[in-house]
């Protein structure tokens, strides 16, 4: 064990501790909470994203169709 003296006169109670257990543990599930949320915007807009990725690959592939397809009426003509 320690020597009380090496504390001087600083004295921590049971209660002391087991409210700061307290404390701490009711900031430990705000912060899950908010990890919870942000995962689940995380994954939201993970999901926009690829829809959004999905919607725009037609552009470039018709656009490519269109210019070859205008080579070569310019090229038979």
């Amino acid at each position: 064990m320690t020597d009380p003296s090496v504390l001087g006169p600083i004295v921590i109670t049971s209660r002391e501790v087991y409210d700061a257990v307290v404390r701490l543990t009711g900031r430990v599930d705000v912060l899950i909470a908010q990890q919870q949320v942000a995962a689940a915007e995380t994954a939201d807009h993970e999901t926009r994203l690829r829809v959004l990725e999905r919607a725009r690959w037609p552009l470039p592939s018709a656009s490519l169709l269109i210019a070859l397809s205008a080579f070569i009426v310019g090229f038979i003509r």
